[in-house]
């Protein structure tokens, strides 16, 4: 079972992701700031992480650039910042994926997916 980290200031946002993806078959953790989520990923990395840009304490991008320091695992930033700026400057940061805010759950189950099966190959 994959394990997914989601941080998001928003508590009806990171109650989405839970659920929605739990009752997808992926094991999720969140959390309500990008500090929370980084200090547990350097205890047990997850197989993906989604970001939300804008946070209290240390914001998405923050984060990412940290996790970029020492790991390759995917992360799909999921934010209201929708500009062609913001989308370029994660996606420099080393996002694999960036989802504007409203999105539809169904997208997002769909781009985890395809990252998830782009990263973690199934055997034959």
């Amino acid at each position: 079972m994959k394990l997914i980290y989601a941080a998001d200031d928003e508590k009806n946002i990171r109650g989405l992701l839970k659920s929605f993806l739990e009752n997808e078959g992926y094991a999720v953790e969140v959390f309500e700031t990008g500090d929370l989520l980084f200090e547990k990923f350097l205890k047990a990395p997850a197989d993906l992480v989604i970001l939300d840009i804008m946070m209290p304490g240390i914001d998405g991008l923050s984060v990412l650039k940290e996790v970029r320091e020492t790991s390759n695992i995917p992360v799909l930033l999921l934010t209201a910042r929708g500009e062609a700026e913001d989308r370029v400057a994660g996606l420099e940061v080393g996002a694999d994926d960036y989802l504007v805010k409203p999105f539809h759950p169904k997208e997002l189950l769909l781009r985890v997916q395809v990252i998830l099966n782009r990263t973690y190959p199934q055997k034959e």
